[in-house]
């Protein structure tokens, strides 16, 4: 239990960056419940689960930072790891799911990017842009997010690298951005966030979905499997080689199986999105049937021999 309510850190940029963060959010929605009011509007919806996502993935984020959990990530590699999927995979998605970037250019009085989001020229529907139209502009760029992520995701998980932000507080610090970062952008590509909309239909972000999770899961494996010391920072603090090595496979168990719960969660939504999607579905049965389909020899018929 002590570990639990000791260890809290008071980290200024992160608890200054986590108020400005919700505050603007919070302020950003109230304007817009404000508008909503005014005569001859019509009143909409206000979107409640929206909000509790983003403020959600707000304070996972903060707590992932300043609780105990960053205490103990300088001391156990499978807490650090927890750490890790919480800013990458855990965070960024309710923070995606929240839909929060109209309500902070609100709340934060960027009106030039308010006016940006709002016209549609950020792939809002309200432009009139049609979702078969969206992909063709910049087409490879989920994968190309993807494999960001993916690699991102390897480089921090590198002896070096991992080593060196347990000492560094700046390299501390462009690991977590870099989660955070390339975790929003994957999830983008994955999820709608107003007024973003995914470049890719349903059924062509499964397959980011297994390249992300294949990459996640190798490094995880080899975690598990692996039988040498791979993080010597780590030996010290109440550790020797035997245990670190001990430390580095439960984290890699960490690695493995939690992110799966996410992405697989997301891979049913997308294939029950596919499914009832009759036109998107209708296009992928008709190309199976022509994969399926024999195709005609362009060669003659000759006559069998006698």
């Amino acid at each position: 239990m002590n570990m639990v309510v000791s260890h809290w850190s008071a980290n200024l940029v992160v608890l200054v960056t986590y108020l400005v963060a919700a505050a603007a959010h919070l302020i950003g929605m109230s304007g817009a419940a404000t508008s909503a009011r005014r005569p001859g509007k019509p009143r909409p919806a206000v979107p409640a689960a929206e909000a509790v996502a983003f403020q959600l993935g707000l304070l996972v984020a903060l707590l992932a930072l300043v609780s105990p959990l960053g205490y103990w990530s300088y001391r156990f590699v499978w807490v650090r790891n927890i750490q890790d999927v919480l800013l990458a995979f855990i965070a960024p998605a309710l923070i995606v799911l929240g839909a929060p970037w109209l309500p902070l250019a609100r709340g934060l009085g960027l009106g030039g990017v308010l006016e940006w989001l709002g016209s549609g020229r950020a792939g809002s529907p309200a432009a009139g842009v049609a979702d078969s139209d969206r992909p063709r502009r910049w087409p490879m760029l989920p994968v190309v997010v993807t494999v960001l992520f993916s690699v991102g995701w390897w480089v921090w998980h590198l002896p070096g690298p991992f080593d060196s932000a347990l000492g560094n507080p700046l390299i501390y610090a462009a690991e977590v951005v870099t989660y955070l970062g390339l975790g929003i952008m994957l999830w983008l590509q994955l999820v709608g966030s107003r007024p973003f909309s995914p470049r890719l239909e349903a059924l062509r972000r499964i397959p980011l979905l297994f390249a992300t999770a294949a990459a996640g899961t190798a490094l995880g494996l080899i975690r598990v499997f692996g039988p040498t010391l791979v993080y010597p920072a780590y030996l010290g603090f109440r550790h020797h080689t035997l245990s670190v090595v001990s430390d580095q496979q439960v984290g890699g168990a960490v690695l493995w199986m939690i992110p799966l719960v996410p992405l697989g969660v997301l891979a049913v939504a997308l294939c029950i999105r596919w499914l009832s999607d009759d036109e998107e579905s209708a296009g992928s049965a008709a190309g199976l049937d022509r994969l399926l389909e024999p195709r005609k020899s362009a060669w003659a018929a000759r006559p069998g021999l006698r």
